[in-house]
């Protein structure tokens, strides 16, 4: 009788090892995963700050545009 506990134990402790074992490459796998989309994000983030310089640089030219056509209308109309 003994012997079958044993067996049983024996089977239970190889089944929590294969348990672990799976568990720590699904462990890696997301590590892994984790690292990839930190350097998307980082990516993501520099495209962002690129795009937000663009657009107030685009924006202050509009306004340099829209002084420049007040000044010649201002100018039409004094004619």
């Amino acid at each position: 009788m003994s012997f079958e506990v044993f067996e049983k134990l024996e089977a239970k402790v190889q089944q929590a090892i294969d348990t672990i074992t799976l568990l720590q490459m699904e462990i890696e796998e997301l590590k892994e995963q984790n690292n990839t989309l930190k350097q998307e994000v980082n990516q993501v983030s520099g495209n962002t700050e690129s795009l937000v310089r663009e657009n107030q640089q685009l924006k202050e030219e509009q306004h340099v545009w829209q002084d420049r056509l007040r000044a010649l209308l201002g100018k039409m109309e004094e004619v």
